[in-house]
């Protein structure tokens, strides 16, 4: 399969326009409401299909560089080649060049699967794929309490499609002073950091100088893809799960969990916060 005509990602529309009726204990009233987009998204590296899985069409390109490099699929973000978007049906298509060493390696590892929103690793073809390996995170500078506490305070005024629909995640990376340098936002919790890690890659941030922060919980998938992509802290909004906590421990990765208002659990490392 070949790629076909390339589109831009602000050519696509992230929110629709529905009818809905408004109902309340004295009236129901008819009007009009804004709800994300959801669309199946299809991953293809050097032609070959990969993945589908479903989420906003918003910032495609940064998915497009985020998952490669979230998934391990290339150990860099200088290894990726021309991405383009296809339109097909009511789906799109991300055509990803990376070089051919690493598609007969991800040949070997194929997931071929149907994700869904909420979903990092439905159809994967072997259990042992689920665990892949991590290099543990090397010692790094601490981060400030009052970092995370203003980062936290920060990021919703920098989520435009939850503000408008409700129905969408973030992800932000924030320096040490708690700054948020980029936000990213999806339908799918794990598109949203896959958004953001290609943002900050794209745009030359070390990972290893800030923390990112996620208004999800914290699963295994999220610590995965933070660790490969080389971050220190992950502050989570919601709950961690026990296997994430346990990949965390062994990757010298701090997590940060029930991150809300001015307080915040430290489930792992917690001596890089100060």
């Amino acid at each position: 399969m070949a790629a076909g005509t390339t589109i831009k990602t602000d050519e696509l529309p992230a929110l629709a326009a529905t009818a809905v009726s408004r109902v309340d204990p004295a009236s129901r009233a008819e009007t009009r409401d804004r709800v994300a987009v959801e669309a199946p998204i299809a991953f293809l590296y050097n032609c070959e299909n990969h993945a589908v899985m479903m989420g906003t069409p918003r910032d495609l390109e940064d998915l497009a560089y985020g998952f490669t490099i979230a998934e391990g699929i290339v150990g860099n973000v200088g290894e990726i080649g021309e991405v383009h978007i296809t339109p097909k049906g009511s789906g799109l298509l991300l055509f990803v060049t990376i070089p051919e060493d690493r598609a007969v390696a991800l040949g070997s590892r194929r997931r071929n699967l149907e994700g869904r929103t909420g979903c990092g690793l439905c159809g994967i073809a072997d259990i042992g794929q689920a665990l892949r390996p991590l290099e543990a995170l090397r010692p790094s500078r601490p981060v400030p309490a009052a970092a995370i506490r203003r980062a936290l305070a920060a990021l919703p005024e920098q989520q435009s499609l939850n503000h408008e629909s409700g129905a969408v995640h973030a992800a932000g990376f924030a320096d040490r002073a708690g700054e948020l340098l980029v936000v990213r936002e999806d339908v799918g919790r794990h598109n949203a950091l896959d958004k953001l890690i290609g943002a900050a890659a794209r745009g030359g941030i070390d990972p290893a100088d800030g923390f990112i922060v996620v208004t999800s919980r914290c699963s295994m998938e999220m610590v995965q893809k933070t660790v490969t992509f080389g971050c220190p802290v992950l502050v989570a909004v919601s709950a961690p799960t026990s296997l994430a906590l346990d990949l965390a421990e062994a990757s010298n990765l701090t997590v940060a969990a029930f991150a809300r208002g001015d307080h915040f659990n430290l489930y792992t490392h917690g001596e890089r916060v100060i």
